[in-house]
């Protein structure tokens, strides 16, 4: 059987498409398989006709839709951005420690990572990390989420500093980087068919780390 090697700012919005006929398929549906196969296979190993079997769509239908390979993908990268990033600010905005946000973070990475409902591991972590230059620009994009959501991990960390449930000499950034860090690694786990339970137990080593107080 064939085999093949696994590659997985703000998102620009979706492409208008041009007035014409209605849509003879379900453009959801089809924007959500495109998502599960890139995230399956990454962005340039990811081809035309693999995109369109999955979508259940013709070429023509695709263009018509989404424009062309490029923009298909940043919308799909929109779409598990609203799905699975959204969810991290709100989640660290309203635990009621540090500590707590921090723990629910990596305890929903080892779930979602290894969950058979979709590819595992972190799409945004892995659809680009082997291109080319020619999508060097697509990399940039995808730092940019990154970087998103690292700020507002530093922002939760020291708010926690602030509040005196971290040492004032906790250093935010560092600790975000390290759980980032963390993170990047239970993402190459479980590409590498690591268990939710394995993962598990890296996020308690992980939070072993966490610095005591004053």
């Amino acid at each position: 059987m064939k085999t093949r090697e696994e590659t997985p700012s703000s998102t620009p919005p979706a492409p208008r498409r041009k007035a014409g006929r209605p849509l003879s398929f379900d453009r959801e549906h089809a924007l959500e398989q495109a998502m599960l196969t890139f995230w399956q296979y990454g962005y340039e190993t990811t081809s035309l006709n693999e995109l369109t079997a999955a979508m259940g769509i013709t070429p023509p239908s695709l263009y018509s839709a989404f424009g062309d390979k490029e923009k298909l993908f940043l919308e799909a990268v929109q779409r598990y951005s609203e799905k699975h990033y959204g969810l991290v600010e709100s989640r660290l905005e309203v635990a009621p420690t540090a500590r707590a946000a921090i723990q629910e973070l990596l305890d929903n990475a080892a779930i979602e990572h290894t969950s058979p409902c979709h590819p595992p591991g972190c799409m945004v972590a892995t659809a680009v990390t082997n291109c080319t230059p020619a999508s060097a620009h697509l990399q940039v994009t995808l730092a940019g989420l990154k970087e998103h959501t690292r700020e507002c991990i530093v922002a939760r960390l020291q708010r926690g500093i602030d509040e005196g449930e971290l040492p004032s000499s906790a250093n935010a950034a560092a600790m975000a980087d390290f759980y980032l860090t963390v993170l990047s690694g239970m993402t190459t786990q479980a590409r590498d068919h690591a268990s939710c339970g394995q993962l598990q137990n890296t996020v308690a080593m992980a939070m072993q780390a966490w610095p005591a107080k004053d």
